[in-house]
């Protein structure tokens, strides 16, 4: 299984759930492996060195479309669970809007080469017309914000229940505010077919020097996903094991608590994508199979 970087807490959550499987199964075997991103992972799906890997709503409809090196994809697209939810807002000092960005506003919608970008900037251009665009690590937002080189950086709320510890730094040392969205950007977002947009309501971040009543977010949907061709018993006997042993995982990460509520195994899905033929079944077994899924040809 292929999530991200290291460091990461995807990495980490992956490996409780690698242990939960191999100290409850006798006949799998999971190994948590690193990887650059996205694009690595289906990389990875392609030359058939990984099983199952993780990616986001934004890339799973570039696949759908063939878009760049996706087209040179051999393999059918399967999904298998979800795994967690990242909804991305936007901070600064002195803002209240992102109408008020302006051609000489120093924005970093996330790094540069990072699979949220692309999004986020997408979601940016519906907001305002011009911004000056540069590239800030996560943890080097908050210097950035205090030596006044960054106007607006962004924050995340995993699984609207986790504030990162770089998102925390930054709301102690910094007096920000989230920003609000018009309620015309809004419209449009929520109009995107390609943007995802959820939100929560702003007195759940502490810190803050003013937020919105509610947060609307551009969220991305991490799934795990595989090649439709993936053995059978293999995706069923892992999802079986990882079902009778949900109780567990939180006490390797606290981004699988909820993982707990079958609901969520089959939350946000991907419009387009078939599930693997074994997690159909394994879902319609355990009662939250959906008719406007669709399955995979069995392999």
């Amino acid at each position: 299984m292929r999530t991200s970087q290291a460091s990461t807490t995807a990495y980490s959550a992956n490996e409780g759930i690698a242990q939960v499987i191999n100290d409850n199964s006798d006949d799998l075997t999971v190994e948590a492996r690193t990887s650059e991103g996205t694009e690595a992972n289906l990389g990875a799906l392609n030359s058939q060195d990984a099983e199952m890997v993780y990616i986001q709503n934004w890339s799973a409809q570039d696949v759908q479309e063939g878009a760049g090196d996706f087209d040179q994809l051999e393999f059918e697209m399967a999904q298998v669970f979800h795994f967690y939810d990242l909804p991305w807002f936007f901070l600064a000092t002195g803002l209240d809007s992102l109408s008020e960005i302006e051609s000489g506003t120093t924005v970093s919608p996330t790094p540069r080469g990072s699979g949220t970008a692309p999004a986020l900037e997408h979601a940016l251009d519906y907001a305002t017309d011009d911004y000056n665009r540069t590239s800030v690590g996560f943890g080097d937002q908050s210097g950035s914000l205090n030596e006044g080189s960054l106007d607006v950086g962004v924050g995340t709320y995993m699984n609207f229940s986790i504030v990162p510890g770089w998102v925390q730094e930054m709301l102690n040392s910094t007096d920000l505010n989230i920003l609000d969205v018009d309620d015309s950007t809004l419209e449009e977002w929520e109009s995107d077919d390609r943007l995802l947009i959820q939100s929560f309501s702003g007195d759940e971040i502490d810190g803050t020097q003013n937020a919105p009543d509610q947060v609307h977010c551009p969220t991305f949907a991490y799934n795990f996903v595989s090649r439709a061709d993936l053995d059978y018993d293999t995706v069923y006997d892992f999802l079986e094991t990882m079902h009778e042993n949900r109780s567990v995982l939180e006490d390797y990460s606290a981004v699988l608590a909820r993982l707990d509520d079958e609901e969520f195994w089959v939350e946000n899905m991907y419009d387009g994508v078939p599930f693997h033929a074994a997690a159909a079944d394994f879902y319609q077994e355990i009662g939250v199979w959906q008719d406007d899924f669709e399955r995979a040809a069995e392999p």
